[in-house]
């Protein structure tokens, strides 16, 4: 990988708060990401990592703060003292180069692993249908199921579901891509297929932040890793530091109670 640690972050939160009703789920995060680094987040469920990560794209509304990605503000306009809401049209425009891969894969049953995959280059960006195409097949093969493009969701494991929403995610030609617990919804055996596209992307210098249970993948893939509990960034720093030599309590005994 080849990061530029001393250019502006591709992706930046500063303060981000975000309550469901009266329970305050983010209280306050400030995290950086440069470009082509990856950042994986950890910490016990209902520490607020998913959340956080929604709110990268404005998937859930932040009530305090404020996230930039590539140095555009996301869901917001900055109206001087305040922040107003944009139309979700602007919205929907923004996401379109922000990729997320979910915990469910949230493929299309009705559709082929093609279809699935070109579906939104023609119908969001109004690529070719034959280039759409083109570059799903390449896709596929980049994801190893060349030979899956006619299959639909039910005829494929879990492994290759979430393959398949990986290359419909790369298909619109994401700057970051935001992976929320990518394997935890998958047998153990078919785990390392999807870790090994994974790990193909960050050696192609793609963004990336993850929310991982995968300790291991964080400790050889991650260039910082961020331990969250409670709502708030405990600790954060390179793997060698967070995993290897923890400094917080509370993030030592989470690693204890997972490795």
């Amino acid at each position: 990988m080849n990061i530029d640690n001393s250019a502006a972050p591709l992706v930046e939160a500063r303060s981000v708060r975000k309550n469901f009703g009266s329970h305050q789920v983010l209280k306050g995060i400030t995290l950086s990401v440069t470009r082509g680094e990856v950042l994986c987040l950890l910490g016990p469920s209902g520490s607020g990592k998913s959340t956080f990560l929604r709110c990268i794209n404005h998937l859930e509304r932040i009530d305090g703060g404020c996230i930039y990605v590539d140095d555009e503000l996301i869901g917001y306009r900055d109206q001087g003292r305040s922040l107003r809401e944009m139309k979700p049209a602007e919205i929907a425009v923004q996401r379109r180069r922000i990729g997320m891969v979910f915990q469910r894969f949230n493929l299309f049953p009705h559709l082929t692993a093609l279809e699935n995959i070109t579906e939104a280059p023609i119908g969001v960006a109004h690529t070719r249908r034959s280039e759409a195409r083109a570059q799903a097949r390449e896709l596929l093969d980049r994801v190893g199921l060349a030979d899956k493009e006619s299959a639909y969701p039910a005829q494929l494991s879990g492994g290759q579901q979430q393959r398949i929403a990986i290359a419909r995610a790369l298909a619109m030609s994401p700057k970051l891509m935001l992976f929320d617990e990518p394997t935890s919804a998958l047998d153990p055996e078919l785990v390392g297929d999807v870790l090994g596209v994974m790990r193909d992307l960050a050696r192609e210098g793609m963004t990336m932040i993850v929310v991982t249970h995968e300790i291991g993948f964080a400790r050889e893939v991650a260039d910082q890793v961020a331990f969250m509990d409670n709502g708030v960034v405990v600790e954060s720093g390179a793997p060698s530091e967070v995993i290897t030599n923890p400094k917080h309590r509370r993030t030592r005994a989470f690693l204890e109670s997972v490795l």
